[in-house]
């Protein structure tokens, strides 16, 4: 693999995760690599990764959590529908956490 075909993530999520805890790290498809799976081993945590097609040894994961990962994906994406949400004009991060809270009631409301 060339120099510019290396996933360029893998060494921002492994300075995203230090310091970090959790039960489960959830993900699709595209995370499943080797590096992401040790990293999240480190962390004490369970990868709920689907393994990619090409993968010769595939690796299991627990469905319904992973189940779960899609409602959570849908609710962000209908919290994006809020340009105050969207664009975060917020400042101080506990008015965010307001319009957070704000928005997600109006969601569950409708």
């Amino acid at each position: 693999m060339y120099k510019d075909q290396r996933p360029e993530i893998l060494p921002k999520l492994r300075l995203f995760w230090r310091g970090r805890y959790g039960k489960a790290v959830l993900g699709d498809k595209a995370y499943d690599s080797n590096a992401l799976w040790e990293t999240i081993a480190g962390m004490g945590a369970e990868a709920v990764i689907p393994s990619n097609r090409s993968r010769k040894i595939i690796v299991p994961h627990d469905e319904t959590i992973y189940i779960q990962r899609n409602r959570i994906e849908r609710c962000f994406s209908r919290m994006k529908h809020f340009r105050r949400f969207a664009t975060r004009y917020d400042r101080r991060t506990i008015h965010f956490k307001g319009c957070v809270y704000l928005v997600a009631a109006m969601i569950w409301l409708r």
